[in-house]
């Protein structure tokens, strides 16, 4: 951090006012936000890995040269482990997006606007941006290539499919994917494959104007690929018709760079680069759930698998026929699992994926209460007058309300969330409340009683109480299929998860 500071005097030729730590990102660099005493604003980066930030700044560079929408760097240090860039604000598209996400993909005029402001510039990022750029200066490899793509699809194997239980042909599916990796990379394009292009790396300025950020895994590959990932997100919701719409746009856009080939070619491309990506998405969320027994990685795989379903059901014909043929046997498996925008409606980023319930558990009367609360007004009252269940003391969890960017905000918001799993004290406290919890709620059910509740409490009521009791309402609901009352008392805000 000195040395950050030091860049920033050297940089600016002051000391900072003030300084602000910004909410963690999917990767292990520390963004902070310095303060002169004008209140301007700059953006300070401190990464772990030389080649990713090296990446980032020629990317950055080479970017700004073609009069892309992405940030200004401002200043590096010798060793390009600390830099420094222009403030983007704090209004990610994704952050833009949530009411119309939380309500099951009902995007108003004015979140459509924004989705094809954004998807008119992905081409000329990807066409324009491409011009003249080095693509050995892309880390971690400069091309989309076969090695790259049976990655992923081995990710999705061994952290998906094989702990689904489905019984497959080892040889018989490597085959398959064998040939499409071929496929996958048989276009000799060169653009410029963002390889993370998503909501949450598009930040909005006040005018509405989209900005592109964390592209330091790109590297030159086809188009295609980013489109499937931003129009096919798993927790996204986006209807046919919307998705219709903003590919004809890019399409349009598209042409404007390159020669393209029809429509119908194109639509046949992007389909098999949807179903790619829907594998990598389910292997993710299979590592991260699975084994590293994330929470907030196990509600989005429903909506994935539900991708996935349509995609075999639609009218476009894969040649792999012994990987169609487990794929639909993986999304009958899963039939039940399909997923309930009202269930996801306070949560549209937690993602979920335990065993369905047993036959005598889809028949219980039990009706399980979840509440958070603040100490400051006391525990919840039982009004079922039964005096059972537990209350739990979130106040021993690191609290993200220490800091400014989250005093705003609530458990259920995506920064949060963000920062309580990076930070980790909160999964490990909720492990053993999801072992307590699962003991007493499956003696509950075989003695066929009717109430159960559990209560989480902190300070305010605010951060960790809302996470903690969100996701034991989940993960009872998605387990035992009963009926789950959730009530964020100090919030004004609760949700039922009818039996299943």
């Amino acid at each position: 951090m000195k040395q950050l500071i030091a860049l920033y005097n050297a940089w600016s030729g002051i000391a900072p006012t003030h300084i602000e730590t910004l909410p963690g990102a999917g990767s292990n660099r520390v963004y902070y936000r310095f303060f002169d005493s004008a209140g301007n604003t700059v953006i300070g980066v401190v990464g772990t890995s030389r080649e990713e930030n090296h990446a980032f700044i020629y990317l950055t560079r080479h970017f700004k040269k073609h009069d892309l929408p992405v940030p200004q760097i401002l200043a590096v240090s010798d060793d390009e482990m600390r830099y420094l860039q222009t403030d983007l604000g704090n209004c990610s598209l994704f952050d833009a997006l949530r009411s119309g996400r939380e309500a099951g993909g009902q995007y108003d005029a004015h979140a459509q606007s924004l989705l094809v402001a954004t998807i008119r510039l992905l081409p000329k990022l990807q066409l324009q941006g491409a011009q003249d750029l080095d693509w050995s200066q892309c880390y971690p490899q400069p091309v989309f290539d076969e090695t790259g793509v049976f990655f992923d699809l081995n990710y999705f194997k061994y952290c998906f499919l094989k702990p689904s239980g489905i019984d497959f042909h080892e040889m018989r599916l490597e085959e398959d994917f064998r040939l499409m990796a071929k496929d996958l990379v048989a276009d000799d394009i060169n653009s410029f494959l963002y390889r993370d292009f998503q909501a949450r790396n598009v930040m909005m300025d006040e005018a509405g104007n989209p900005f592109f950020i964390d592209y330091q895994g790109g590297r030159r590959g086809p188009y295609y690929y980013d489109l499937a990932s931003f129009l096919w997100q798993a927790s996204a919701h986006y209807s046919p018709v919307l998705r219709h719409q903003l590919i004809s746009i890019y399409y349009e856009e598209l042409r404007k760079y390159t020669v393209v080939p029809s429509m119908e070619h194109f639509s046949a491309r992007l389909a098999l680069f949807v179903l790619f990506r829907t594998l990598q998405v389910l292997g993710a969320y299979g590592f991260r759930g699975h084994f590293e027994r994330k929470p907030h990685f196990l509600a989005s795989i429903p909506f994935a698998l539900h991708n996935l379903r349509e995609q075999l059901q639609s009218a476009n014909t894969f040649p792999y026929p012994y990987l169609i043929d487990v794929l639909k046997r993986l999304t009958q498996q899963h039939a039940s699992e399909t997923p309930d925008a009202s269930a996801t409606q306070v949560v549209s980023s937690a993602e979920h994926f335990v065993p369905s319930a047993s036959s005598h558990e889809e028949k219980s009367p039990l009706v399980v209460r979840v509440f958070s609360f603040s100490y400051r007004k006391g525990i919840p009252d039982d009004e079922s007058g039964n005096g059972g269940g537990y209350v739990f003391d979130c106040r021993a969890v690191h609290n993200p309300g220490r800091y400014e960017p989250y005093k705003q905000l609530t458990g259920l918001d995506e920064p949060v969330i963000r920062f309580l799993e990076d930070d980790g004290e909160i999964l490990t406290f909720l492990e053993s409340v999801y072992k307590l919890a699962d003991m007493h709620v499956a003696r509950y059910i075989k003695r066929g009683f009717t109430s159960l509740m559990f209560s989480f409490g902190c300070t305010g009521g605010q951060h960790r109480s809302v996470y903690c009791a969100q996701h034991l309402a989940l993960h009872l609901h998605e387990k035992f299929g009963i009926e789950v009352r959730v009530c964020h008392r100090e919030q004004q805000k609760s949700m039922i998860l009818k039996k299943r």
